[in-house]
């Protein structure tokens, strides 16, 4: 399903709220948020609209980079530049996305010295296999799961440019590199087009890519477990849980959806067919952890994404700060309250997965 690179906002994709309210893609208004009941998306439409997240959130990550907030020199190839500004609480919650992810990740290929692999759920456009490599941090190898529509989109801008066949071939070894329209796999670098609602048909898929259920294996969802019922993103967790002696999982995605602000974000997206089936366990924190430790990881973290910008260090915070003016803070704060990152480990190799946090 969604995710990774992935689906839309700081979560959402970009729009300022009125009256101290917002919403992840269109102008929220109390009148809006009061017209008659929604029609129902059927499952093909439901699919669709999930997949357009995907651009969203790229087309929103090119725009802050394009504005200073990170570097990216690989999101330029995948996503065309933005028509408008996008609001600077939208790139500040981008940034805090970026980064939040980034330190958990961080502290897991440290703990493991990059002898791990990465599976990253609902990839999208995401470039951190590129930016890791640049970096020295790649692991043993990096999996990319979407899709097979945004999968074969993706590998048609691989294969069409150069900044970034090059650096999986640099890093390639071993046999030729095997490529089709909706799968690539090299020595270092993996792309599978899965539906990650079937985690049976997800795991056939990876192995058949080498992977190693006995390597320590991070696994990262952003904005994905949402668009799948609650049943169904269990069972993702349980089969990860269950996979992986030593694991940790990343999910990003929303919190605190049953007060008015989340309502109403709720409504912009159905309104865009966008169906948020597994809304019902992003009601609060407690929740979201309580799901991880039911499904068999043995440590579990949840906290919003105001707690994650305030744990970042604080002189890079500054200097975005002073990039755009920010008029709304309150509006920025709420936006930020209802957004959070999980993570959950399991350990038998005591590595000191459980100490990771912020």
């Amino acid at each position: 399903m969604r995710g990774g690179g992935g689906r839309a906002a700081p979560g959402g994709g970009g729009g300022r709220g009125r009256q101290g309210s917002a919403s992840p893609r269109l102008e929220p208004s109390m009148a809006a948020a009061a017209r008659g009941p929604l029609p129902a998306a059927g499952p093909d439409e439901a699919d669709e609209a999930v997949r357009g997240t995907c651009e969203d959130a790229s087309v929103c990550k090119r725009f802050a980079v394009s504005v200073g907030y990170w570097e990216d020199p690989y999101i330029q190839c995948f996503v065309r530049q933005a028509k408008e500004r996008k609001a600077p609480e939208i790139n500040r919650g981008y940034y805090a996305r970026v980064h939040g992810v980034s330190y958990l990740l961080k502290a897991f290929l440290k703990k493991t010295e990059c002898n791990c692999q990465i599976v990253n759920l609902g990839a999208g456009m995401d470039t951190l296999f590129w930016r890791l490599k640049d970096e020295n941090l790649l692991p043993r190898k990096y999996f990319e799961v979407d899709f097979p529509m945004i999968v074969a989109r993706k590998i048609h801008n691989i294969k069409s440019k150069p900044p970034l066949s090059k650096p999986i071939i640099e890093s390639h070894s071993g046999d030729s590199l095997l490529i089709d329209s909706h799968s690539l796999d090299s020595s270092r670098y993996s792309i599978v087009g899965a539906d990650l609602r079937f985690s049976s048909d997800l795991e056939e898929k990876l192995k058949k890519h080498n992977l190693d259920v006995h390597l320590p294996t991070l696994l990262i969802a952003e904005c994905v477990l949402v668009y799948m019922t609650p049943q169904q993103s269990a069972n993702l967790l349980k089969w990860a849980a269950s996979t992986f002696p030593v694991a940790m999982f990343i999910n990003y995605e929303q919190v605190n959806m049953t007060d008015r602000f989340g309502q109403i974000m709720i409504e912009n997206l159905q309104r865009r067919q966008c169906n948020l089936a597994g809304v019902e366990v992003c009601r609060s924190l407690e929740a979201q952890r309580e799901r991880l430790l039911l499904n068999g990881w043995e440590n579990a973290h949840a906290i919003d994404m105001m707690k994650v910008y305030s744990s970042l260090p604080q002189a890079d915070v500054k200097r975005i700060e002073e990039l755009e003016f920010l008029d709304e803070k309150e509006l920025f704060e709420q936006l930020m309250q209802h957004y959070c990152i999980c993570w959950a480990s399991k350990d038998s190799s005591n590595l000191g997965l459980a100490d990771i946090a912020f």
